[in-house]
């Protein structure tokens, strides 16, 4: 283990995004005089990529693996998302410090940047919630959800691959029908040419990111697709997207979605981490989300949003509770004390439970017993 003066090993995931917000707490903790190594842990959630997060048992297929080390001894620290985190955790494990929050709100992201409301009838949108998909559906029925797998840079690809390919291909049959007019014409004249770089400048202008989307053959062609606003900026792919931010009243996140964890064994050196790194707002306003899914006891498998806002001496929380098709929810705003928190939001649970959030959850429940993988959601990394 890791004592003061030395180097401190931080277990990550091995994702781009993991190891972007890996980075972000070691940077943090360097500057606080506090050296850092991050190493990399493959999850259970890793090893079997293609399966529904529910299938993986209880929430935390990407967590267990990492916090496994540190209790062992192996490692001195882990860091999550905090929306991936379980709600229960061992007893000798605590969240050392929640570090500033990032942009808690979902996004709609498409290759020319159009709002929700601006989605053709019947449009495609891809995601990796239950949550969304109920919040979707219960804003425009019209629309068809599909399931969308993969880390973030995999989900864009797949909504870029279509327009990147008929680009592709229009400018190769314009340049060979202006290769054709220029062999037929009688004179020296060139043809201007109809776009103003040849399909080899244009492609060797790609990214290897719009290369690699290119090259897939995606199963579903998306219009749209949704991702949490924080890992879409954490992985750096914001230039290649349009996005329009989905309203949290409406669109109510994750709880704890945006925020990160970083995990430690109960004594000195998650006190130390906490000093160092610990934002107290972030963590009222998660403590108070992840306290009221705790409460609600949803998991992964039901459609629960929460959110919740510290300002002055009030938390301003949003909890919305829908049932999987999103024609039916249990939801409610309310200001509760800061003082006490912990309290209030184990109140609102159990009045949101009382107003019929239990019995949405239940059928939630009984609905991902046996669920085909068309009919629920692929993991959601953030995320992010």
């Amino acid at each position: 283990m890791t004592t003061r003066g030395e180097t401190l090993q931080l277990a990550t995931r091995g994702s781009d995004l993991a190891l972007r917000q890996a980075a972000t707490v070691r940077d943090s903790l360097s500057s606080r005089r506090l050296a850092v190594e991050l190493v990399e842990v493959e999850t259970t959630g890793d090893q079997i990529r293609d399966e529904l997060i529910h299938r993986l048992g209880k929430t935390g297929a990407f967590v267990r693996s990492l916090d496994e080390k540190v209790l062992d001894g192996e490692l001195d620290a882990a860091v999550h998302s905090m929306k991936d985190m379980p709600t229960e955790r061992p007893e000798r494990l605590v969240v050392a410090a929640v570090p500033e929050r990032a942009a808690a709100e979902d996004v709609l992201v498409t290759p020319d940047g159009r709002s929700l409301d601006e989605l053709p009838e019947g449009a495609t949108v891809g995601t990796s919630s239950l949550r969304r998909k109920a919040q979707l559906l219960a804003e425009r029925d019209d629309l068809t959800v599909e399931p969308l797998r993969g880390n973030v840079d995999t989900r864009l690809a797949k909504l870029l691959a279509p327009s990147l390919q008929q680009e592709h291909q229009e400018r190769h049959e314009a340049e060979e029908e202006q290769t054709d007019d220029t062999e037929e014409s009688d004179t020296d004249e060139e043809e201007e040419h109809p776009y103003d770089r040849t399909v080899e400048e244009w492609f060797d202008d790609l990214t290897e990111f719009e290369r690699r989307a290119m090259e897939r053959d995606p199963d579903v062609e998306y219009d749209a697709i949704v991702l949490a606003k924080a890992g879409l900026h954490r992985a750096g792919l914001t230039r290649y997207v349009g996005m329009s931010d989905l309203d949290p009243d409406r669109f109510v996140p994750a709880p704890g979605q945006g925020a990160l964890a970083v995990t430690a064994v109960d004594g000195d050196l998650a006190l130390d981490i906490k000093d160092r790194l610990d934002d107290p707002q972030t963590r009222v306003e998660t403590t108070v989300e992840r306290t009221i899914l705790e409460e609600l006891g949803g998991g992964c498998v039901a459609p629960i949003g929460v959110h919740a806002h510290l300002e002055g001496g009030v938390v301003h929380t949003r909890v919305r509770v829908l049932s999987q098709d999103g024609t039916e929810e249990v939801s409610v705003g309310r200001d509760i004390p800061a003082e006490y928190h912990i309290d209030a939001a184990q109140d609102l649970a159990a009045e949101l439970a009382e107003q019929g959030a239990d019995d949405l959850i239940a059928e939630a429940k009984r609905d991902s017993t046996g669920a085909d993988d068309d009919a629920s959601t692929a993991r959601e990394e953030d995320e992010e």
